[in-house]
C-alpha cells in the first residue's frame, strides 16, 4: 500500500466545513498519512481562517498523530509540492451570495447560488479564479489532482477541465446526501444503496437505486411524494406530485424542485426573502452560531451543529475521492468529470455528474444501462447549453455571450429579463468581474 506522507492544501479553509473535513482526514490517517494539511484564505476571511485552523490544531492534538496544520494567505506556498488541492471557496463572501439571490427575485426569477441567474452570477466570479489556482498547480504542483466543491460545481468543472491542463475531478455532496436520505426511507444501511446517476449537477436523476443489489426505484418512487426528508436541507421540502414522479420514471434530485415546481418554489422563495431573509442570510447566522462554537478552546471535535449547514458530508465526498485515488482502491463514486461520449447526446468536452470507478488515475465513467427519457435527455441538452456557454462568457468576458447564456436558462424568463438580470450582476458584483 501506498505509504508516502501527503501534503493536503485547502483553498477557502476558513470554511465552517473545514472542521468535518480535518475530521475526515484524522479518520484516515492510517491509510491515507497527511502529514502537511494547509488551510488558506484571502485576507477578507483571516478571522475564520484563524479560528478553524485553531480548532483543526486541537482536533489533531487530540488525535495524538503527527499531522501539521497550516494556516496561511499564501496560495502559492500552500499549492507548491502539494498532492491534492481542494476548492471550497466563495468570491465575494456571503454578502455576494445574498446578491446572486436578491437579484433574479426582483424579477420574479428563481435566485438561488447554484441553479439559474443566481448560479450563472456565481460562476462569471468564480471560473477566473478557478482557472488561477489552476495555473499555480500547473506551475507549482503538476502532478497534483485538484478536486472542486465550490458551486456551481458542474460549470466550475467544466472550465478547469477544458482551459487548463490540471488533473481535475468536480465533487458534490448532493449524491451522498441523497444515498442517505433513501437509505432512511427504505430502511437500510446507506452503505448498502448504490445508485445509477444520470446528469449533470444539479440536475440529475437516479435511474436505478440498488439495495443489497436489488432495485427498489418503483418502491421509492412509490413512497417519495408522501415522504419528507428526501432533499437537501437548503432546499424546501415540497412533496412530489405521484403521478408526475411515476410518469419521470427516475428519482428527480431535490434541486430539480425549481424546474418542475417554479411556482412553489418562486412564491417561497419571495416570502423567506420579505421574511426571515434569503437562504443568504440563514447561513450567515448559522456561520455565527458555528464560528462562535469553534472559538471554544475546550471544543476538540466537529460540533453536532455543523450539519445545519447544507454542505453537510462535504468532506466525506472528500475524503473519500482522495483515499481512493491514494490506495488505488477501484471503488465507485459519484463525481464530476469530461463526459468523453457517455452521454451521447452532449459534447464530449462537457463535465457531467457520473457513477465513475476511482482509483490512481483518476476517476473512470461508468457506461448508465437505464435507456434515458426523451424529456430528461431535452432538459439536460438545454441546461448543458447553458452551462457551456456560461463557461465562455466567464472566461472571455463577452457582453454578449453572457447575454445568451442567460437568456438559455430555464428559469429566465426571457431575453428583456435576462438583460435587466444580467445588467445587475455586472453592476452589483463589478469589483469581481473585471475581465467585463
Amino acid at each position: 500500500m501506498n505509504r508516502e506522507p501527503l501534503k493536503i492544501a485547502v483553498i477557502g479553509g476558513g470554511s465552517s466545513y473545514t472542521p468535518e473535513l480535518v475530521e475526515g482526514v484524522i479518520k484516515r490517517y492510517e491509510e491515507m498519512p497527511v502529514k502537511d494539511l494547509y488551510l488558506v484564505d484571502i485576507e477578507a476571511g483571516r478571522h475564520k481562517l484563524e479560528i478553524t485552523s485553531a480548532l483543526a490544531k486541537r482536533m489533531v492534538e487530540k488525535s495524538g498523530l503527527p499531522i501539521r496544520i497550516h494556516a496561511t494567505l499564501d496560495r502559492r506556498e500552500a499549492i507548491d509540492g502539494a498532492d491534492f488541492i481542494t476548492t471550497q471557496l466563495r468570491v465575494g463572501l456571503l454578502d455576494a451570495r445574498a446578491k446572486d439571490e436578491r437579484i433574479p427575485l426582483q424579477y420574479n426569477c428563481i435566485g438561488q447560488e447554484t441553479t439559474g441567474a443566481g448560479g450563472f452570477a456565481k460562476a462569471l466570479r468564480t471560473v477566473p479564479v478557478l482557472l488561477g489556482i489552476a495555473k499555480d498547480i500547473e506551475e507549482l504542483a503538476p502532478n497534483a489532482w485538484m478536486f472542486n466543491f465550490t458551486n456551481p460545481a458542474g460549470i466550475n468543472t467544466e472550465a478547469v477541465l477544458n482551459y487548463s491542463k490540471v488533473k481535475s475531478i468536480g465533487l458534490c455532496n448532493l449524491p451522498i446526501g441523497t444515498q442517505m436520505q433513501i437509505a432512511k426511507l427504505v430502511g437500510c444501511d446507506p452503505y448498502d444503496v448504490n445508485l445509477e446517476w444520470v446528469g449533470l449537477n444539479h440536475l440529475n436523476w437516479s435511474s436505478k437505486i440498488l439495495v443489497n443489489g436489488v432495485d427498489v426505484l418503483p418502491e421509492v418512487l412509490s413512497k417519495a411524494p408522501s415522504a419528507k426528508g428526501l432533499t437537501m436541507k437548503n432546499i424546501p421540502d415540497f412533496g412530489w406530485d405521484a403521478e408526475f414522479l411515476e410518469s419521470q420514471g427516475m428519482l428527480p434530485c431535490s434541486y430539480l424542485r425549481y424546474f418542475y415546481m417554479t411556482d412553489d418554489m418562486l412564491a417561497e422563495e419571495l416570502e423567506a426573502a420579505r421574511t426571515v431573509g434569503t437562504r443568504a442570510q440563514v447561513v450567515k447566522q448559522v456561520e455565527a452560531e458555528l464560528f462562535e462554537l469553534y472559538k471554544d478552546p475546550n471544543l476538540s471535535m466537529k460540533p453536532k451543529q455543523l450539519e445545519q449547514r447544507g454542505g453537510a458530508y462535504y468532506s466525506e465526498a472528500a475524503m473519500n475521492l482522495i483515499h481512493s485515488i491514494y490506495t488505488n482502491r477501484n471503488d465507485q463514486q459519484v463525481v464530476n468529470v469530461r463526459n468523453n461520449g457517455l452521454l451521447d447526446f452532449l459534447p464530449n468536452d462537457a463535465s457531467i455528474e457520473a457513477n465513475c470507478v476511482i482509483n490512481a488515475e483518476g476517476a473512470t465513467p461508468l457506461q448508465i444501462k437505464t435507456p434515458i427519457p426523451g424529456h430528461i435527455r431535452g432538459l439536460i441538452q438545454v441546461v448543458k447549453a447553458y452551462e457551456t456557454a456560461t463557461v465562455e462568457a466567464a472566461v472571455s468576458g463577452d457582453y454578449g455571450l453572457a447575454l445568451q447564456a442567460l437568456t438559455l436558462h430555464p428559469l429566465v424568463t426571457s431575453a428583456k429579463v435576462a438583460k435587466n438580470i444580467l445588467n445587475d450582476i455586472l453592476t452589483q458584483h463589478k469589483e469581481y468581474l473585471p475581465q467585463f
